[in-house]
């Protein structure tokens, strides 16, 4: 077992306090503050785990609720032995039944996931009759509840009752006109626990009953009227039935108690456990800790570790190791340089680790489980014991050589000071020899060259130094493994104003070896500087690499995003091509149409070849449409020398074909008729034709010619009564619905049936609002069973 002189020197004591402010209850704070290292590797890591486990579930779900319970072990012991408990003690213990439930409905919410703390949570007692039973029977550690049994209700509604008839009657008596010149105060109050009036000394003996008291002034007798005195002595025979029911009521829990006794005192105990597990999960997270990996081989490795005692904002944190490529650390540097706190975070956080804390250090830091931690730090000495600060160091060095093994980590500070420094440096050297024969781990400060040339010299011993920065004079508090230290007084002397010409007469007394050695020193610690210059460059450049790199990949991104739009714009494109295609396709339908029919005509050779250069003409027209992703449509730039009114006659350049404004200009696009087809085209596509005055030649010539070319009118034609809009949007299921009603109405049909599908309705909707308005439907309805229901629409025509 480590000394507590150890513990307290590495001021692990004061971490326990710490550990103690963070436990819900007293007992619990009483047990972190006895909490010891372990004295084996499987100990420490099973009360590790503990902690692991208890901060990792806490911070899925939160802290559990512990309530501020107390020890109950001596009210259980005597209900156990048949005694009455105090209904103070009943109500903790039933805190204590409450507080082990919550725990256990804490649990719950991470049922399916294993923990080392399971143990423990099994050892809970939940008994919740026996909690309901106290909670509703017991109202304050004064009083029962009045239904903590039909006996006490009632006796206690008799109670009222009675005193109710009471107080009636004596507040019969001070309303009296023949009373009321005998009191004192129109007044009812109790003696003794009997109800009493205030009358006056000299009236004493007009009022016929009993004195109770008397003032101190002695003006006043408080008198129990004779008409009251049978109630009262009936309230006092009720209320000592109910004060032996209250006592039985108070044993039969303190037995309901009993019964449980050894059960509720086993959970109270797996109850304090668990809450210093969470303790040492809330001390974690205050010190931003982590969780070290333990090994019993002597290897303690500790990266970015903090002095827990020291802020977080300003410790700096220090890479610490002993046991691996080395076994002793011998840390050199000047005064107030960090070496002392340096050694100490290296003990504090192992003794933690042991403890099953977890420790502020970086992840990845490893502990070893020592059997003994030795520690010679700070200045013991005594002058009742006339030990001088060399000699209370001696003092506990000995007993550090006397106990160090294998199994020990050794540190100490200032190893040697206090003497004269031949011998002290001397004496260090011999010391740290025998430890390091000894197979112990050590980590040691000094301001001795010698011990310095012993570390470079000797196997698995090694410098380390605390950086100072000679321009601001002051220290840095980084550890910097593999590098001796200097002490810099001279500087630092020079640097504070001492004249210069002592600074060079203290170098003369200096050896040569010395200066030589401090010379070695310094070119160690500027090419150490020189290159962590270099380093900072080189991560700095990297930094910028990777900027640079991440830039590149949004870069990359953005112009992929670019690309998928570019693409979709070009998809888009596709599609209206696709469907001015369409259009044109049914022109050349209609145009072959008319051919069919015309074929037995004398100008059907003529019909034939105009038809001919027209599809050629739209062919040479989807051809430049073909291309929608390169961007090939080209056209020429071209404005509408004004503004197109109902009735001009344009040309359509994606159809190739002329066509008639149906109406004015809407926002970019155009109502327009080419031949059969009524569509919307974007003005950029439309080119003004003749004026109006030749819009009537050019129709009558055209009337003409077509009269002469022998091409049957569209009236003449077979029409069918069915159309179908399935597929098709609103705008041009509409346009095709108008083409088809000026069709059949040519034809002469009466009645047509319009096929538009159920769906979601929208289609159904825009044909019943274009029939609603068109000059020639007469009506129309759904369809009926048998005609397609609500998938069609019969439009009955004028």
């Amino acid at each position: 077992m480590i000394s507590q002189k150890h513990l307290d020197t590495l001021e692990l004591t004061q971490v326990l306090h710490l550990l103690a402010e963070c436990a819900g209850c007293e007992d619990s704070k009483q047990l972190a503050l006895n909490v010891a290292p372990a004295e084996s590797l499987g100990q420490a890591v099973r009360q590790l785990n503990f902690t692991v486990d208890a901060n990792t579930f806490s911070a899925r779900y939160g802290y559990p609720a512990l309530y501020r319970v107390v020890n109950c072990a001596g009210a259980l012991k005597r209900a156990q032995l048949g005694s009455s408990l105090s209904l103070r003690e009943l109500l903790d213990i039933s805190l204590v039944l409450r507080s082990m439930r919550s725990l256990d409905s804490w649990r719950k919410q991470f049922m399916e996931e294993q923990s080392v703390l399971d143990g423990l949570f099994e050892c809970l007692f939940l008994e919740r009759s026996l909690e309901n039973r106290l909670n509703s029977a017991i109202v304050s550690e004064n009083e029962l509840d009045d239904n903590a049994s039909a006996t006490l209700s009632d006796l206690r509604r008799k109670i009222r009752q009675a005193q109710l008839r009471v107080r009636g009657q004596l507040d019969g008596m001070i309303r009296s006109s023949t009373y009321q010149k005998y009191l004192q105060e129109p007044i009812v109050t109790m003696r003794d626990g009997r109800f009493v009036i205030p009358v006056k000394s000299e009236y004493k003996g007009e009022v016929k009953g009993l004195v109770h008291d008397t003032s101190s002034s002695g003006a006043t007798f408080f008198i129990e009227p004779m008409g009251v005195v049978e109630l009262n002595n009936e309230i006092r025979v009720l209320e000592n039935k109910e004060q032996l029911e209250v006592e039985r009521i108070i044993a039969e829990l303190s037995a309901l108690v009993g019964a449980f006794s050894e059960q509720i005192d086993a959970g109270y105990g797996a109850m304090v456990e668990l809450d210093l597990c969470f303790a040492k999960s809330r001390l974690a997270d205050r010190m931003r800790a982590n969780i070290p990996t333990l090994t019993d081989d002597g290897v303690t490795e500790l990266r970015r570790a903090r002095h827990p005692l020291i802020p977080y904002e300003k410790a700096v944190p220090i890479d610490i190791a002993v046991g691996k490529d080395y076994d002793t650390l011998v840390i050199t540097g000047p005064n107030t340089g960090g070496k002392t706190v340096a050694i100490k975070t290296l003990g504090l956080l192992t003794l933690m680790a042991m403890c099953g804390l977890l420790i502020p250090a970086s992840s990845g830091s490893t502990v070893s489980v020592y059997s003994q931690v030795l520690a010679d730090i700070g200045d013991e000495q005594s002058i009742e014991q006339s030990l001088s600060t060399f000699s209370s160091h001696m003092v506990n060095i000995i007993s550090i050589v006397g106990q160090a093994d294998e199994c020990s980590l050794v540190l100490l500070d200032e190893l040697g000071a206090g003497t004269d420094p031949v011998e002290g440096a001397a004496l260090a050297v011999s010391i740290l020899e025998t430890l390091k024969n000894k197979g112990a781990k050590i980590a040691a400060t000094t301001h001795y060259p010698e011990i310095k040339m012993y570390a470079l010299e000797t196997k698995r011993v090694e410098n380390a130094s605390c950086e100072f920065d000679v321009n601001t004079l002051s220290p840095t508090y980084r550890l910097l493994t593999g590098i001796p230290g200097r002490s810099n007084a001279f500087l630092i002397s020079e640097r504070l104003g001492l004249d210069g010409e002592i600074i060079e007469r203290a170098k003369e007394f200096v050896s040569t070896e010395n200066t030589r050695f401090e010379d070695v020193v310094s070119e160690l610690e500027t090419t150490r500087q020189q290159l962590e210059a270099e380093r900072e460059t080189a991560k700095r450049l990297r930094e910028e690499a990777e900027r640079s790199r991440e830039e590149a990949a949004e870069t990359a991104k953005r112009l992929e995003k670019s690309t998928e739009k570019e693409l979709e714009r070009a998809r888009t494109q596709a599609r209206q091509i696709i469907e001015e295609t369409r259009l044109q396709a049914e022109i050349l339908f209609e145009e072959l149409d008319e051919i069919k029919k015309a074929k037995d005509k004398e100008n059907f050779s003529d019909l034939l070849g105009r038809s001919k250069l027209s599809y050629r003409g739209a062919m040479r027209e989807l051809e430049e449409l073909s291309d929608p992703v390169s961007g090939s449509r080209t056209q020429d730039e071209y404005r509408l020398p004004r503004p197109l009114e109902k009735g001009d006659i344009v040309f359509v350049t994606t159809l190739n074909k002329e066509g008639m404004v149906l109406k004015k200009p809407e926002g970019q696009s155009v109502l327009v008729q080419a031949g059969l087809i009524k569509t919307s085209v974007p003005l950029s596509d439309v080119r003004l034709g003749p004026a109006k005055k030749e819009q009537k030649k050019r129709q009558g010539a055209a009337a003409g010619k077509s009269s002469r070319s022998g091409v049957i009118s569209r009236g003449s034609r077979d029409v069918k009564n069915e159309l179908d809009l399935r597929g098709l949007d609103s705008e041009q299921a509409v346009m095709e619905l108008d083409q088809f009603i000026d069709r059949a109405v040519l034809s002469g049909l009466k009645s047509v049936c319009i096929i538009h599908g159920k769906g979601t309705g929208v289609l159904r909707t825009a044909v019943a609002n274009r029939l609603r308005s068109h000059r020639d439907v007469a009506s129309f309805r759904l369809g009926r069973y048998g005609e397609g229901e609500d998938g069609v629409t019969i439009a009955e025509l004028k």
